[in-house]
């Protein structure tokens, strides 16, 4: 069962000639001219070679062959219902069964990944449309198994609606209260660290709800301020400014206390599920299973280095631990997320043997076999066949920066699907025997094909042509992947972009860019490389203006193993910025560098690293610009800081060397961007930063960006702060 959001449409490309005197403008790059058209929202339907896709108008969900690519069926348009109008939808939830959705409507966006709206109810066979209930927008709904039933959140609350009842709406929960108590989708902690919107589930049967709670209540509260700004503008705050309290848990601090429960929808009774947990611990996830008398609940301790599954019977609510996955530093939170789970089998990825490798269980918790031999690590998973025992999955198995398609046998034998080096995803048919491919390298964006499960290719369906033959009017240079080994002996691999113009003889500046953070990877020879997207239009931009573009992943980053990535535990920071530095030792021993005028920028923990580096000590950047940075963890939330640092009072000389107690070293002038109204990395974190800056006597530049989130988005804020990027490094690094 997938719930489907209908991601950006791509942008149109410009049908006009191009001359190829003309460059790129930011405003260019910030509307999205160079966005490759996508194939999104593809929802294999069940057991079948069909999938479910929103139309590229948007108004219509479309049937599809795997096999053919082409459509088979209309299960929905907006412009022909019975019963209710609309206007739009933006996403919809396919009933198990097949005879109903959801459609999604007036969606108002919460946190990252969690979102308000009116849904109604579609039976595809008579066309009707209805509205879900009429109490107000709803969060996260949730299909039965028969189809039968829907619940859902409103206001922290679950709610049930049967619709062989005449849509008859029912109150489960009755103790919700913001900022308090929460039934059934994570606090906000949980949504953005363990990458879910949804806690709650039926059982196999239908019968019973399970969820869990989160009390927030001693979770201690972070305010936003809030201004009138514009685009869009807040007449509320017109004259005084108004803000915006949430339960934030800052590294160290008091989370929400967790608990598991069901309820009996036929006798309306409410048990706590007795699931064993600390009283400190977490609870990442309650799933279905196909048993009416199981559901599984996913525990980690504090420190999340112990991940547990949980079979727990809604009815007696007794817990059987499953399988306990236990492995040095922490349990990556990616293989938590990607577990598959159906009748017979958990698949559970895990970097036990030192590389992310898969494991086979049986439904009682015993293991069956392992998938992976090798080192390389397996970087997402994508399902079981139980007909045939094959596992498919992607792997980064011909080195770091690729992605290929693989299935592994029964018996052991493994085939890679995929036949071009670079980046390749799959969407595989309900039944395994199809799948889409997405492909591309740094140099090519995306070509979609449908592959049969040998690999063979059947059909190319989009191949972003046009596109290609757009960057090379506006003469974009290509991309050059380059390793170099540091002076502590670690191998460091990075791509770089010259000037299109590019003459040997003379020496150009500079600029780094990176993100650093853990197990994350900017070095990748996919389409999606580069500091903003499209294809890295950005660095094209500048690399137009003179500079040489460089990107290095350094020690922490993911796809080279656990101890690669994990050698960074309780010293974020550390090492990173040590290998920025040393990437900027090695550029300026190039013949071609202007060794004087070497820059760095970040965004997030990319603007962290861009503050420890440039205060590392060796001052080799002259200019920085950091974009909302965390400036000490001791602002950043408990449960991703946690997870590599422990907590401050088990850890205080990790937590005490950051871009704060090093501001008396910062070297190089720097720019500091953040949004006021950063829910994630906090508005603090620049603030107090800035106050270090001032009492070192340190020069620098700020800009805040008013009721901007920590993507600093909307109006023409986007292009207004790359702006200030490009002109920054230009002052800074061009000897004019």
């Amino acid at each position: 069962m997938h719930q489907l959001i209908i991601m950006c449409a791509a942008l149109l490309m410009a049908t006009a000639s191009v001359s190829a005197s003309e460059k790129m403008t930011l405003k260019s790059i910030t509307q999205g001219d160079f966005a490759a058209k996508r194939i999104s929202g593809i929802d294999p339907l069940e057991g079948t070679d069909q999938y479910a896709q929103i139309s590229l108008d948007g108004s219509q969900i479309v049937q599809y062959s795997f096999k053919t690519g082409k459509q088979t069926a209309v299960l929905f348009d907006v412009n022909n219902t019975q019963g209710e109008k609309i206007d739009d939808f933006d996403g919809y939830l396919m009933s198990p069964d097949g005879k109903r959705m959801l459609i999604r409507t007036q969606t108002q966006q919460v946190y990252r990944r969690s979102n308000k709206a009116q849904y109604l109810i579609y039976t595809i066979q008579s066309r009707k449309l209805e509205r879900l209930s009429d109490g107000g927008p709803q969060q996260s709904p949730v299909w039965s198994p028969d189809g039968n039933q829907v619940a859902f959140v409103r206001d922290n609350n679950i709610f049930l609606v049967k619709l062989l009842y005449d849509n008859s709406e029912s109150q489960v929960t009755k103790d919700g209260k913001f900022n308090e108590v929460i039934n059934g989708i994570p606090d906000w902690v949980n949504e953005e660290e363990f990458s879910t919107s949804q806690s709650m589930t039926f059982n196999a049967d239908g019968t019973m709800i399970c969820w869990i709670r989160y009390d927030e209540s001693a979770v201690k509260q972070y305010s936003l301020q809030m201004f009138k700004g514009l685009s869009p503008e807040k007449t509320d705050f017109a004259t005084y400014p108004g803000s915006y309290s949430y339960k934030y848990p800052k590294a160290g601090e008091d989370n929400s206390m967790v608990s598991a429960w069901s309820y009996d929808i036929k006798s309306h009774r409410t048990q706590k599920l007795e699931v064993p947990l600390a009283k400190d611990g977490y609870m990442p996830r309650i799933l279905p299973t196909k048993d009416a008398d199981r559901v599984m609940v996913y525990t980690m301790n504090r420190h999340q280095d112990e991940l547990n599954l949980y079979a727990v019977n809604p009815r007696s609510t007794v817990a059987q631990l499953l399988i306990k996955e236990s492995v040095p530093r922490y349990v990556k939170e990616e293989s938590m997320e990607s577990i598959r789970m159906g009748k017979d089998y958990i698949l559970l990825p895990s970097d036990r043997d030192g590389y992310m490798h898969l494991y086979l269980y049986n439904h009682n918790g015993q293991q069956v076999r392992k998938i992976g031999e090798g080192n390389f690590d397996i970087t997402d998973v994508y399902g079981y066949d139980e007909a045939t025992g094959d596992v498919y999955y992607q792997a980064a198995a011909l080195n770091p920066h690729d992605r290929q398609v693989y299935v592994s046998h029964r018996n052991g034998k493994t085939e890679r699907l995929t036949d071009k080096e670079g980046w390749n995803t799959a969407i595989f048919s309900g039944d395994y025997k199809y799948f889409v491919n997405t492909w591309s390298d740094m140099n090519t964006p995306y070509v979609y094909t449908t592959r049969d499960n040998n690999g063979k290719v059947i059909a190319t369906h989009l191949d972003n042509n046009e596109l290609k033959e757009k960057t090379q009017r506006y003469g974009w240079a290509p991309k050059e992947q380059f390793s170099f080994t540091t002076s502590e002996g670690v191998k460091l691999d990075g791509w770089m972009l010259k000037p299109a113009d590019f003459n040997s003889g003379k020496r150009y500046p500079v600029i780094l860019f990176q993100y650093s953070g853990p197990g994350s990877q900017q070095v990748v020879n996919s389409w999606n490389v580069g500091s903003m997207g499209q294809g890295g239009a950005f660095d094209e931009y500048l690399a137009q203006r003179g500079f040489i573009v460089v990107c290095v992943d350094g020690r922490g980053t993911g796809a080279r193993g656990a101890e690669f990535e994990k050698c960074t535990y309780q010293r974020l920071g550390n090492m990173e910025a040590k290998d920025q530095v040393e990437t900027a030792l090695y550029m300026a021993k190039q013949p071609y560098v202007d060794k004087d005028n070497i820059g760095i920028w970040g965004w997030s923990y990319g603007g962290f690293c861009t503050l420890m580096s440039m205060s590392e000590g060796r001052q080799v950047f002259k200019a920085g610009v950091s974009v909302a940075p965390p400036t000490s963890y001791r602002f950043y939330d408990t449960v991703y800081t946690e997870r590599y640092m422990r907590t401050p009072k088990e850890n205080p000389e990790g937590y005490d060397d950051n871009p704060i107690t090093r501001a008396d070293k910062l070297s190089g002038a720097l720019l500091l961007c953040h949004g006021v109204a950063d829910d994630n990395v906090h508005p603090q974190n620049s603030f107090e930063y800035a106050e270090a800056l001032v009492q070192a006597d340190k020069d620098f530049k700020e800009n805040y960006y008013t009721n901007r989130n920590h993507s600093i988005f909307g109006g023409n804020t986007r292009n207004h702060l790359l702006r200030q990027i490009t002109s920054w490094f230009e002052e800074h690094l061009m000897n004019k």
